[in-house]
């Protein structure tokens, strides 16, 4: 396996408020290697960005607090270190793009000075020589006439051409790792391939490691090595990406499977997981997902299970604790 370029331990992430304490992300540990895509999936709510948002430092405090865990990027933690040090990392060495690309990006300025900004920040180059980074950044996404494009503004430009531009904004100083936050949901069909495509080839020729975040396990399924699935903070399952399409274990996973639709026309109606993600201020006890699943019984009402580990594939349920 390739070199690990971060790796997550124990990581909890709390929001407190008036109405109480949220568990948004408890107990969570995973790592990413050098050149690997790993997919993170699971329903709104489930923890999924907030684990993004901790690596990246940029969660309001308050009222989020990292109570427990580290975040070791490159053999460094980087809870330990200070906010001018993760300001330093977070744009050059580690980069995110977000979900909607319309109010990521400022509105008032060129896409030329965002792009060109990150360069003159974290690379100290000077405004021509951004000028002319940023063209061959346009050039590398694929956005045409790259020198036109520098001067127009986000409303100028189309869905596909904003989240190529975000892209750019996140490969500007060939970061070790990428985590991309849902990157093709507000686009068509077509554009999302060729979004996707574009960051297969990107990670190929830049060795950049990718985290991807995502409700699409269609998607998943075509570019992750790892998958990651989570439900209500916490992982339920974690396996290299042909176990887990083949050999699906957990009851949450198996139900946002079969709640994709597939090419069987005589089908009436989709499967649903019935139900809500649990308040995360009123979490039931027990099993976190016992009152969607089909199979619960009472220990699983009674006691939370752990992450099992059956030989790499991980799973978060009693049916694999050997006592069921």
């Amino acid at each position: 396996m390739e070199k690990k370029i971060l790796e997550v331990k124990g990581l909890k992430t709390y929001f407190y408020t008036e109405d109480g304490i949220a568990a948004a992300v408890d107990g969570v540990d995973f790592e990413v290697a050098k050149k690997e895509t790993l997919g993170i999936v699971g329903e709104s709510g489930c923890g999924k960005s907030v684990t993004a948002l901790s690596i990246m430092g940029l969660l309001e405090s308050p009222p989020a607090q990292i109570a427990a865990g580290e975040i070791i990027f490159k053999g460094e933690d980087l809870l330990k270190k200070s906010d001018k040090e993760r300001r330093n990392i977070r744009g050059n060495e580690i980069s995110m793009i977000f979900q909607e690309p319309m109010t990521s990006l400022n509105p008032v300025l060129s896409v030329g000075n965002q792009i060109g900004e990150v360069l003159r920040i974290h690379q100290r180059l000077k405004k021509q020589e951004a000028a002319d980074k940023t063209i061959e950044l346009l050039d590398l996404v694929g956005i045409p006439l790259p020198e036109r494009r520098i001067k127009e503004f986000p409303h100028q430009l189309s869905g596909g051409i904003r989240q190529r531009v975000m892209i750019a904004i996140a490969l500007a100083c060939n970061p070790s790792l990428i985590i991309a936050d849902e990157p093709t949901t507000a686009l068509d069909v077509t554009i999302q391939a060729q979004i996707l495509e574009l960051m297969k080839d990107l990670k190929e020729k830049l060795n950049t490691a990718i985290m991807l975040i995502t409700h699409d396990l269609g998607l998943i399924a075509e570019v992750a090595q790892n998958v990651m699935v989570m439900y209500a903070g916490q992982i339920v399952e974690y396996a290299d990406v042909d176990r887990l399409f083949e050999q699906t274990m957990h009851p949450y996973t198996i139900g946002l499977l079969e709640s994709i639709p597939g090419v069987d026309l005589e089908i009436d109606r989709l499967d649903v997981i019935k139900g809500l993600v649990p308040n995360l201020y009123d979490l039931p006890q027990g099993c976190r997902f016992h009152p969607r699943c089909k199979d619960a019984r009472t220990v699983c009402k009674e006691k939370e299970p752990k992450l099992y580990d059956l030989k790499g594939h991980k799973v978060r349920c009693f049916k694999y604790s050997g006592t069921w």
